[in-house]
């Protein structure tokens, strides 16, 4: 994994910069969402995996299968990672495009797993509180995870805050058997 970053990293810098130098920051985000998903499809994914096709050819399919859906100069990164034989990077590059975005934008996705629906009013706390100790704006996302038994984990970017009863357990127990 650590190399497929590495690899995407110089790719989704230089897409970032110049949707930045552009002021399309937005517009390349939506359409980079839309390369990585048809990206991810299966069938997409052999199609392009044919030793047969040139890059050209390679970029080409993915353009006409995008459609209208990107721009121009999308298209024209399309080519430039064909060429390199770099198209399977998308799923990454878009990523790392997202993050660079994010920090741009002084924002951050937070993500709240919980056993049990977790109330507005909570979230809207839970925003406020993270977004002064990360000094960012805060969007909350929540998903129900049945398996806790219960209390929160939550999800920011690499940091992880585990508040679930079951995370309690596991520290209790490594501080008993040590």
């Amino acid at each position: 994994m650590a190399e497929l970053s590495t690899i995407a990293r110089p790719y989704a810098k230089a897409a970032f910069e110049y949707a930045r130098g552009n002021s399309s920051l937005q517009q390349w985000s939506e359409q980079l969402t839309t390369v990585a998903a048809v990206m991810g499809d299966e069938s997409v994914e052999s199609v392009l995996g044919n030793p047969g096709l040139t890059a050209a050819q390679q970029a080409e399919v993915l353009n006409e299968v995008c459609g209208e859906e990107i721009g121009s100069q999308v298209r024209n990164f399309l080519v430039i990672l064909a060429s390199n034989k770099r198209l399977p990077l998308l799923p990454e590059i878009h990523t790392q495009f997202e993050q660079n975005k994010a920090n741009q934008e002084k924002s951050v996705d937070v993500e709240v797993v919980s056993a049990f629906e977790v109330a507005d009013e909570t979230k809207s706390k839970l925003a406020e509180a993270l977004g002064k100790k990360l000094e960012r704006e805060v969007r909350v996302s929540s998903s129900i995870d049945e398996d806790l038994l219960g209390g929160v984990l939550i999800r920011a970017g690499d940091l992880v805050i585990d508040g679930s009863v079951r995370g309690r357990l596991n520290k209790l127990s490594e501080a008993i058997n040590s």
